[in-house]
């Protein structure tokens, strides 16, 4: 007697019970697959960016939003800040090194990031194709851009004001690729870098050309000016401690100076704690309808254990042993735990894919990683072990049923 065989058929017999059943298991498991693959991709590629980099110095505004901005490219800066005046703060002995980085540009929505050598290091980047920029306006691009951009090695491009595509182009003046970056998986992949001086040249040159534009659409004689030269500007400094002593600077820039100092460990384990409470409430949510699945599965073999009844008596008088009837019923239940398991994996990698696809175009950030994490096989163990129960209380029924009885009943 093939129990398989015959499960399947019952199955098949009671296809809606069996489909609602079904369908419950999935929309549990698939709500929590997806919610586990977020988590991991965003905590893998937040913690990967963090790394290495204990305390951003920026403009004053809000903590997170310079850390988003500076660290991550996801968020607008929150301004500029004298680079004297950086430059003096970061001079402190307990500071290991200090990364400049100016931004305000974009080409086709990747932001170009005025910045040194010491940025590509953190990052474990090295140069693919090319060589590193030496002067003003030439380019080091991450593979990303390579890849969407199309540029390659020799390419020149004008950028746009702003950090979205559509800003003013500076299209008098354009940058020059001379170098290809390696992949790494981190921020330096979506990045257009190039000096600081390079960002400082262009703002010159628009702002110059901007003035002269006005004073001849006012009629106005332009004249030469002798002026003290603008004082130098950087969006923020990333930076590394020598000890973890170096966090008490952090106190004394924020209550005495002009400028701000965030630590990312602390605003993204905040940023984290708040993403939590949402993630928290639909994988409760996602459990309740796994808990509903089960109790869907319980109905459904019980209620056809009842119709079933004569069917199963006559099996018995025939030779079969009611642990094999309780056995079928146990495949019953398995088998629709193991088919809401892949269907809930599967929908849950479309559900990622359609979401990197969405932060890919909007950030360029990759997050699909399809593999089968850790918690996953917890999850399968889940399903099976609801499956089985809800099959097993209706099951007991075999063992209570009396053979001759049943027949004559029927």
């Amino acid at each position: 007697m093939n129990l398989f065989r015959i499960s399947w058929s019952n199955l098949k017999d009671k296809p809606l019970s069996s489909f609602l059943s079904g369908l419950l298991m999935t929309f549990g498991i698939t709500i929590i697959s997806l919610l586990l693959l977020l988590n991991k991709q965003l905590d893998d590629q937040f913690r990967k960016n963090i790394k290495g980099i204990d305390m951003v110095l920026g403009a004053k505004g809000s903590p997170l939003q310079l850390i988003l901005s500076s660290i991550y490219q996801i968020d607008s800066p929150t301004g500029n800040m004298p680079l004297e005046e950086a430059e003096r703060l970061t001079r402190n002995p307990m500071i290991k090194t200090a990364i400049p980085l100016s931004m305000g540009d974009n080409y086709q929505s990747f932001r170009i990031v005025g910045t040194n050598k010491k940025y590509i290091d953190h990052f474990g980047a090295t140069i693919a194709q090319g060589k590193l920029f030496q002067q003003d306006l030439e380019t080091v691009i991450g593979p990303r851009v390579a890849a969407v951009t199309g540029l390659k090695i020799g390419d020149t491009f004008a950028g746009s004001h702003g950090l979205d595509k559509d800003g003013d182009v500076h299209a008098d003046t354009k940058y020059k690729v001379v170098g290809i970056l390696s992949p790494t998986n981190t921020v330096a992949d979506q990045l257009i870098l190039t000096p600081l001086s390079s960002v400082w040249a262009i703002h010159e040159h628009h702002e110059e050309h901007h003035e002269v534009g006005e004073a001849h659409e006012a009629g106005e004689a332009h004249e030469e000016e002798e002026h003290e030269e603008a004082p130098r500007e950087i969006t923020s400094m990333l930076i590394k401690f020598r000890n973890p002593m170096g966090m008490m600077l952090a106190r004394g820039i924020n209550s005495n100076s002009k400028l701000q100092a965030a630590l990312p460990n602390i605003e993204i384990n905040r940023l984290f704690s708040l993403l939590g409470v949402g993630v928290e409430t639909l994988r409760g949510l996602a459990a309740v309808i796994m808990l509903i699945s089960g109790i869907s599965v319980f109905v459904s073999l019980y209620n056809s254990l009842k119709e079933r009844r004569y069917e199963m008596a006559l099996m018995l008088s025939m030779g079969a042993t009611r642990a094999q009837l309780f056995g079928m019923l146990l495949l019953e239940g398995l088998v629709l735990a193991l088919i809401g398991f892949v269907l809930g994996v599967l929908l849950s990698r479309v559900g990622l894919w359609l979401f990197s696809t969405s932060v890919s175009s909007e950030y360029h950030y990759n997050l699909a990683a399809f593999n089968i994490l850790p918690e996953e096989w917890i999850l399968l163990g889940v399903a099976i072990l609801i499956g089985l129960l809800a099959a097993a209380l209706p099951a007991i029924g075999v063992y209570r049923m009396n053979i001759s009885r049943t027949l004559a009943e029927e």
